[in-house]
């Protein structure tokens, strides 16, 4: 269940035309109306509603749930190969639920190579995608059935799918007999964590899934037979909140949990340059820049949303599809999406399988700065000074996760230096969450790369590049998408990835 508190909830007005318009618009997507978000949206989504059912409509594939689950308790390593709602849902149930689960959702080689150290012997991969066509997710897919393989063993053993009935993928994997599970084709990605995208993975690592999906049914049946609280918090981000929403799950137990929804929010609402963009946030004093409208699960905040982890997926999925409403946009397609996937194989193409060498306009230390700037420090302060009076500043880190984690601490540094929202994404993972709001949002950002040389690059079977050319391709090919539109860009590469850090986060310090 979800209860709700905060100094903002005495500036909603329920007798406000605005308040009555999202009762309505609840009231008709309890119907599963297509027409909510206006003509040109409703042949998409009459096709993406089904969400709306998962918490009761999953429950038919628990037994599968179960069979996996048996099938493969001997397994004590889990990887999850796939990327934006496929991946997002599965690491915050996991952490939640203090479960094991590799998540690869990079193309960055260091990265990789974490996922490729499991005892294979002991490991099942999962590889999920709707259609199989995500070239993030064929690249690993190729991978672990060539690193099974080349270990004697049988991937059909160690591999389970997800994906759409009839997809490219379900064919083919079907036809070489491995297991799979199929989700419902009427539910899009970032709507899919109550579907077999967020429960097969969740099931093999050992959670009882039912319960998850009792405690959504329950949740939703409330908010079903009393739309106050949902159409609050609605309001809230629609009337009150605006550009900035500040999210952070600090001391909620649900570690990710900003993660989750700063996708579901960016990618639906980030459109006809009115959406709200999520800035995760490390602690409720933290992301307030740009008068931020901050969110929290438990603690304070303007807005404190408190329940279950299951709860917190319907409803925020619910409020999701209700501000679109509200700002007349539909919540369920990606239009821009494309532009980087589109530069990416162009590249791909031209580098015919070689990454070419890149010379920085400067160097310092072991930074590569590509743009204006005769130093680091100096790079940071000029494109701080292209921020617009309302703007905001994205950090898009193409590097390792697990081992270049330090990096993130840039968030709250140039948040503070420059007085202005920061969001931070992992690449090219947030290509399939803000990267749709970068494009079709506001266009007020400003844009920071940050690649780094790679130790060892690692091939992808059939393909003439390998994932140093891959994510190269991939960084340098958003950066063309932004660069399009004028944007104001800067990329540092890091020749020595922890040298490189600590240099760019003393430069970020100094400003």
């Amino acid at each position: 269940m979800i209860s709700i508190k905060g100094t903002s909830l005495s500036k909603i007005d329920r007798s406000s035309a605005q308040y009555k318009a999202l009762q309505a618009f609840h009231e008709r997507l309890k119907q599963k109306d297509s027409t909510i978000w206006g003509p040109d949206a409703q042949a998409e989504a009459s096709t993406r509603l089904n969400w709306i059912d998962l918490p009761e409509s999953s429950r038919e594939l628990l037994p599968q749930f179960d069979a996996l689950a048996a099938k493969h308790r001997d397994k004590t390593s889990v990887i999850l190969c796939g990327m934006g709602g496929s991946s997002l849902g599965p690491e915050v149930i996991a952490q939640t639920f203090f479960k094991n689960l590799f998540v690869l959702d990079s193309t960055d080689p260091n990265y990789v190579s974490h996922a490729l150290d499991a005892d294979l012997v002991k490991s099942v991969v999962v590889v999920s995608s709707k259609s199989g066509s995500t070239i993030e997710t064929a690249s690993q897919r190729a991978l672990f059935e060539g690193a099974f393989k080349d270990a004697g063993l049988n991937p059909i053993d160690h591999m389970v799918f997800v994906t759409d009935p009839g997809s490219p993928l379900d064919k083919q994997v079907r036809e070489g007999g491995y297991s799979v599970v199929n989700a419902d084709p009427n539910v899009g990605g970032r709507f899919s964590v109550l579907s077999p995208f967020g429960l097969v993975p969740a099931a093999l690592i050992g959670i009882d899934v039912s319960v998850l999906l009792d405690n959504a049914s329950e949740t939703k049946a409330a908010f079903f037979s009393d739309s106050q609280t949902i159409c609050d918090i609605a309001y809230l981000l629609t009337y009150v909140s605006a550009q900035y929403v500040a999210f952070t799950d600090h001391g909620s137990g649900m570690p990710g949990l900003s993660d989750w929804i700063e996708q579901l929010v960016a990618e639906s609402t980030g459109k006809n340059q009115v959406g709200r963009l999520p800035v995760v946030a490390e602690s409720s004093h933290n992301g307030r820049e740009g008068e931020a409208f901050t969110i929290a699960f438990t603690g304070t905040a303007d807005l404190v949303v408190e329940g279950d982890l299951a709860s917190q997926f319907i409803v925020w999925e619910w409020v999701t599809a209700l501000v679109g409403a509200a700002l007349a946009i539909d919540p369920f397609n990606q239009p821009n999406v494309t532009e980087a996937k589109e530069q990416t194989s162009a590249l791909l193409n031209e580098w015919k399988g070689v990454l070419p060498a890149f010379t920085g306009d400067q160097k310092d230390g072991v930074l590569q700065i590509f743009g204006a700037g005769k130093n680091a420090s100096d790079a940071l302060t000029q494109l701080i000074s292209l921020i617009p009076e309302d703007g905001y500043i994205a950090v898009m880190a193409y590097l390792d996760r697990k081992d270049d984690i330090a990096i993130a601490d840039l968030r709250a540094i140039l948040a503070d230096k420059s007085g202005r929202p920061v969001t931070f994404g992992w690449g090219p993972r947030f290509l399939h969450s803000t990267g749709q709001f970068h494009k079709g949002g506001q266009q007020n950002g400003v844009f920071l790369q940050i690649t780094g040389d790679v130790e060892k690059d690692i091939a992808i079977p059939r393909q003439s590049y390998g994932f140093k050319t891959l994510v190269a391709a991939q960084a340098l090919g958003d950066g063309k998408a932004l660069a399009s539109r004028k944007y104001p860009l800067l990329r540092f590469n890091l020749t020595n990835r922890a040298m490189g850090i600590t240099e760019l986060l003393d430069a970020a310090k100094s400003l």
